[in-house]
């Protein structure tokens, strides 16, 4: 059984895209909604997904999420986690399929892809695929196909406003990682608002705190200004 788990907050304007993309293809689809104000729950409702609202914070909510999916719980159930501004490429389904057939002791992620034209985020990009081969350290945005076993195993997401995407790849270690092979686009409204360069220095500083111990929560204060 595929579960694919979708926190949302005020999503009105990309989840209708995403839950249609999906629809015919998961079991289940729970949308984990933080709050929102808009249309976000009476779309997620007439799409047939399954509802598991609560407090705001995405690791509060992907946890939450996965919770409520499959609840059975049984060993062979796997779980998709997919940002609500995202839209996957044509390559996708057969990348699910191939990964959870043959790779079911290891995690799944999308390459990066920036649905905007030009320089800028064709370098993003660049940079975020070195990322991943380097330091294999995808983030929330890329997605992640993980067996309920396995992520039961490593503790699942934190309940973090932030890093909780780090902290479960970390937590995962490169040997229970690979590349599905597809891509995902995520939508550029935060880059192009925030600028694609300081946007990513400050993601870079962000991170590196976390590194060096500062707490999550304070940082997401940071990371909103």
């Amino acid at each position: 059984m595929l579960s694919i788990v979708i926190p949302t907050l005020n999503a009105q304007n990309y989840l209708p895209d995403l839950l249609a993309q999906v629809g015919g293809f998961a079991d289940e689809i729970v949308v984990s909604d933080g709050g929102s104000l808009d249309a976000t729950l009476s779309i997620a409702l007439m799409a047939g997904a399954r509802l598991a609202v609560g407090c705001k914070g995405r690791g509060w909510q992907l946890a939450r999420g996965a919770q409520w999916a499959s609840i059975d719980k049984a060993n062979d159930d796997w779980l998709l986690f997919l940002h609500a501004d995202t839209v996957l490429d044509d390559g996708w389904r057969k990348a699910v399929r191939a990964h959870i057939e043959d790779y079911a002791t290891k995690a799944g992620f999308f390459k990066f892809r920036v649905d905007d034209k030009g320089f800028k985020p064709r370098l993003m990009e660049f940079l975020v695929g070195l990322r991943c081969t380097f330091l294999h350290l995808p983030y929330g945005d890329q997605g992640l196909l993980i067996s309920r076993t396995l992520y039961e195993d490593i503790g699942g997401f934190p309940k973090w406003a932030l890093f909780e995407d780090v902290a479960i790849i970390r937590a995962l270690k490169r040997r229970r990682l690979r590349p599905l092979g597809a891509a995902i686009l995520t939508n550029p409204e935060r880059y192009q608002s925030g600028g694609y360069f300081r946007r990513g220095i400050k993601n870079l500083s962000l991170l590196l705190r976390f590194f060096m111990g500062a707490d999550p929560e304070r940082l997401n204060r940071s990371y909103t200004k």
